[in-house]
């Protein structure tokens, strides 16, 4: 038995209605780590302007990610190579670091304002702002007077 969360109070589904709906996050060929290591983790916030996702990846600098949009498909990757060499008396010593992931994740459909998305790495946080869209917005209750 499968367990399907549902808000029959709102107009339009949420994000995490989506979640728990369907499959947004492909956990096939669309997110990996070629290195064996754990994919970096993440939060997802909704409000009622915009969806936020954060994802911890702390000692990396912003040139290290790529993130993309396809139809609505948004996709998360990285690809670091770092290599230190120190010279110690008689002999060398060599350092390497390699760290590549992917997480990819499938929006909502028609909900995200794709070309507003805008992403800034703070403090080893990589913080990615999906705007919604007017129309799916949600509007504060009112009253409406009786004449």
């Amino acid at each position: 038995m499968t367990l399907v969360k549902r808000n029959s109070d709102r107009m339009f589904p949420s994000f995490f209605d989506s979640f728990f709906s369907r499959d947004w996050m492909d956990w096939g060929n669309n997110n990996f780590s070629i290195t064996n290591t754990s994919l970096p983790a993440i939060n997802v916030l909704e409000d009622h302007k915009q969806y936020t996702i954060e994802l911890a990846a702390p000692g990396m600098n912003k040139s290290d990610f790529n993130i993309s949009l396809d139809n609505d498909k948004l996709t998360i990757s990285s690809d670091k190579k770092e290599q230190n060499q120190i010279m110690e008396a008689n002999y060398s010593r060599k350092e390497f670091s390699y760290q590549s992931f992917q997480r990819s994740f499938q929006l909502p459909l028609n909900m995200v304002e794709g070309s507003k998305i805008s992403a800034k790495y703070n403090d080893g946080i990589l913080t990615i702002v999906l705007p919604k869209k007017d129309e799916v917005k949600i509007k504060p209750s009112r009253v409406i007077k009786i004449s």
